[in-house]
């Protein structure tokens, strides 16, 4: 009699995973996805202001404070300020429906971004600076563009993230969390910690 075969685990069984494990891949994809989402929203106002020949005084990513984009006076900050929640929110959009290994966290950091961009500006009620929102409404924009801009992304985030807690060991079809993707995800926060912690120095 032969001894029965090994039974091979899939990246996402529906074995639980230890609690620890779960929260730490949790925790790390939601930090990640943070760090992420300001880098992507930044990157929108820098290449905005670059196509139109407009200084770029500073960046600021760090891990402790909230990143912003200083540019000198021009008369494009209507359009470079709007780019980058529009870029925030759909340039994660467009990396999730690429045919990419490890989509599930993808698809979170896509919900992600739609959801904090659409918060970002929807939600907020300034009429001046220093935020995207109060900026947008000092050089022009009117306060229903910023909600309509909220009322698309924000739902569209929530549908993303709907279903996605099994991926991540919650619920009760929750899946095994793959190891690979742990550590991935973790390397990932790692390097980006370490390079915005280096970069913010100079």
């Amino acid at each position: 009699m032969r001894p029965p075969l090994p039974i091979v685990l899939s990246s996402h069984s529906h074995v639980p995973s230890p609690i620890p494990v779960k929260y730490w891949h949790a925790v790390t994809a939601v930090l990640l996805a943070w760090l992420l989402f300001q880098a992507v929203h930044e990157a929108g106002h820098v290449l905005t202001a670059w196509l139109y020949g407009v200084e770029v005084e500073r960046v600021v990513l760090h891990p402790l404070t909230i990143s912003r984009t200083d540019v000198v006076p021009n008369s494009h900050t209507l359009a470079i300020t709007w780019v980058g929640p529009l870029t925030g929110a759909l340039l994660p959009l467009a990396i999730y429906l690429l045919p990419l290994p490890g989509r599930y966290f993808f698809r979170f950091f896509a919900g992600f971004c739609l959801i904090a961009n659409g918060v970002y500006i929807g939600a907020d009620f300034s009429t001046l600076g220093p935020t995207d929102a109060g900026v947008l409404i000092e050089h022009g924009a009117a306060r229903w563009q910023l909600l309509l801009f909220g009322l698309l992304t924000v739902p569209l985030g929530l549908y993303l993230w709907h279903g996605q807690a099994k991926y991540f060991g919650f619920g009760p079809d929750a899946l095994q969390i793959s190891r690979r993707g742990v550590c991935f995800i973790t390397l990932a926060l790692a390097i980006l910690l370490l390079a915005e912690c280096c970069l913010s120095q100079q």
